[in-house]
């Protein structure tokens, strides 16, 4: 078997750790710590939660939507796919060596997805242009730790608190929808979303998406 060869890393700004961009053939991983946060080969669920939000705002007239962390870019490609020639697409990502591999060594990967003329890239912590935005949004999607939880640093948890949902539900138009990842269940959360004011639905998906893997959680809240 090939072995893994690292090919760059980066600090989360903010106290949250380092980054680790690893290889193994045609296979990529990002990892934290000894978390594996991504996978090239496993997209079936971060692609689902692209086409699950679509599903809500689909009849709208030029959507805007906003994605929460580019990772390798599965969400947004998905999102491309099914979104019309008039959508906008913001991707927000903290960490700009994400965005430099994704243009880099991860290239195959990404399929140049970054250069559709409906993408536009911000640079910085989604958590704030949420928190700036009134009204701005159809559906914001979250896949920025592997839960509900700042994992990949502390400060994420205001995405999530009451405090963090209000917020986003104040950036959303009306009947937007918020849509989080995650790698496993949370009733909690799920009633801190309905506690927000959100009518909730929890889905449950699979990594690899009908090919099966690993059972993974995504939230759909509606305005």
């Amino acid at each position: 078997m090939l072995p893994w060869i690292q090919l760059d890393s980066a600090t989360i700004p903010g106290g949250g750790g380092e980054l680790r961009l690893k290889q193994r053939g045609s296979e990529f991983s990002i990892m934290l710590g000894a978390n594996e946060l991504m996978n090239s080969r496993l997209s079936g669920s971060e692609e689902a939660l692209a086409t699950l939000s679509h599903e809500r705002i689909k009849d709208r007239a030029g959507p805007h939507m906003l994605i929460g962390g580019l990772g390798m870019g599965f969400t947004l490609r998905a999102a491309l796919g099914v979104l019309p020639p008039d959508a906008t697409v913001t991707v927000a990502e903290l960490v700009p060596e994400v965005v430099d591999w994704a243009r880099g060594p991860m290239s195959s990967v990404f399929n140049g997805c970054l250069e559709d003329s409906r993408v536009v890239v911000h640079h910085g912590d989604v958590s704030e242009l949420i928190r700036s935005s009134k009204a701005t949004f159809d559906a914001i999607l979250l896949d920025v730790d592997n839960g509900p939880d700042g994992l990949t640093r502390q400060s994420n948890d205001r995405l999530y608190d009451l405090p963090g949902l209000r917020a986003a539900r104040d950036a959303l138009r009306p009947r937007g929808v918020l849509a989080i990842w995650s790698s496993g269940p949370d009733t909690g959360f799920t009633r801190r979303l309905r506690d927000s004011g959100f009518a909730v639905e929890v889905i449950n998906t699979r990594a690899n998406g009908k090919r099966g893997g690993a059972r993974h959680v995504i939230w759909l809240a509606v305005k």
